[in-house]
């Protein structure tokens, strides 16, 4: 029997680290792909029921090219979820909220923030897999937390602003208020199943969508405004 940890029976042991001849010639391409995969699958399944196996086939690569740029499963799943934040963080930067009157701003980045986790789920499934385990992984991201201070520093910015024109009232936290803009748009996708089915609305209805949007537009503004 071979003595390779592919030969051992289990379906996410680290093969050599060499890759696969014949394959894609854009490694940035086959790294995409196997990104975009990987967190579709740790998103509906979590970390413990997800399979390397099962990612492989679903993507134009071998099991062998994704540990030869992951490493291991523990290595893809800390990629999928900070390509997660990386996605959302780089879309923010392309709103040019510094351009916009401070409370256009902010009905500008909590409209998108609440549109963004609707139209991915998987990245809010991704981030409740991960407090389930208590953010353990995230927790040895070493680039997370630099991919998120451009959020908190985009919300101090418009809040500064507004409040030297006198548009927002003094003493708010900008952390705490991305907590707010997070949680209020978190709600409408995590609980989704569970309050249409309590309430007999469905949440995603297009005219409930959009109010339910309005509304947290607003709870936020005017929780700001002086």
């Amino acid at each position: 029997m071979s003595g390779s940890p592919l030969a051992s029976g289990s379906p996410d042991a680290t093969p050599p680290k060499t890759p696969a001849r014949g394959r894609s010639n854009d490694p940035a391409a086959t790294r995409r792909d196997i990104l975009e995969v990987a967190i579709r699958e740790f998103a509906k399944k979590g970390l413990a029921g997800a399979r390397i196996d099962e990612i492989t086939a679903q993507t134009s690569t071998s099991k062998r090219m994704i540990y030869y740029y992951f490493k291991d499963k523990q290595g893809l799943y800390l990629a999928a979820l900070e390509e997660s934040y990386r996605r959302i963080r780089a879309i923010e930067g392309t709103l040019h909220l510094e351009s916009l009157p401070p409370d256009e701003a902010m009905r500008t980045l909590v409209g998108f923030t609440f549109d963004y986790q609707s139209r991915n789920p998987d990245f809010v499934r991704l981030v409740m897999n991960e407090n389930m385990l208590h953010g353990r992984y995230l927790a040895q991201s070493p680039s997370i937390k630099d991919l998120n201070i451009p959020a908190i520093n985009g919300i101090r910015e418009i809040y500064a602003r507004g409040c030297e024109e006198g548009l927002f009232r003094p003493g708010l936290d900008p952390i705490d208020l991305h907590a707010s803009i997070s949680a209020l748009s978190f709600f409408n996708v995590s609980n989704q199943h569970t309050f249409s089915l309590i309430f007999k609305r469905d949440v995603m209805a297009p005219a409930t969508y959009a109010r339910r949007r309005r509304n947290v537009i607003e709870l936020v503004l005017r929780y700001m405004l002086a």
